[in-house]
């Protein structure tokens, strides 16, 4: 698949402060829009960080997608930024009429596992894959540096875009970001 999405990326947490968009391409003419948005912000819930402005964006989306950084960084652990986001998820206030806090927790999820071209402990990736398989959710190990498991991963997330949607979503359109 092809990705038209250039975001800026380094070696440091926390890069992403704006959303950007990018159209993923894949075979059979199938496309979706993937909007990469500020990963782990404890507090966002209630304003801190990026707070409702990054949340408020992934009321639009389809599928969630969550990027959790694998490798040795100093100071990052994968289960707790996991932990962390998903903590915000269930506490964001949905903002549209009739809707209650915890809708974003109950949209179809996904978990890459990124940096593994970096991964010197393996126990960091295993540890992710069990506290995530506990939540009934799959790790995809990724390479967004070297494009390793990017193929395997997007199709994980044509699949669930394409899924029938449940009764209580929004109706969202194909060009809604996942």
């Amino acid at each position: 698949g092809a990705i038209a999405a250039h975001p800026k990326i380094a070696d440091y947490p926390f890069t992403t402060l704006t959303p950007h968009l990018g159209v993923v391409s894949l075979s059979d003419d199938r496309s979706f829009v993937v909007a990469d948005v500020p990963g782990r912000i404890e507090g966002a819930h209630v304003g801190h960080g990026l707070g409702h402005q990054f949340l408020s964006h992934l009321e639009r989306t389809r599928v969630l997608v969550h990027m959790i950084d694998v490798s040795s960084a100093p100071g990052r652990d994968p289960v707790e930024d996991f932990s962390t986001i998903r903590h915000e998820l269930t506490r964001f206030p949905v903002e549209t009429a009739g809707a209650q806090a915890g809708l974003l927790a109950r949209k179809p999820q996904i978990v890459a596992a990124n940096k593994i071209d970096a991964l010197d402990e393996p126990a960091r990736l295993e540890r992710l894959r069990q506290h995530v398989a506990q939540q009934g959710l799959g790790v995809y190990p990724v390479s967004a540096v070297t494009g390793l498991g990017i193929n395997v991963l997007l199709e994980a997330i044509w699949t669930a875009f394409s899924a029938p949607q449940a009764p209580d979503a929004d109706a969202l359109d194909a060009t809604t970001p996942v």
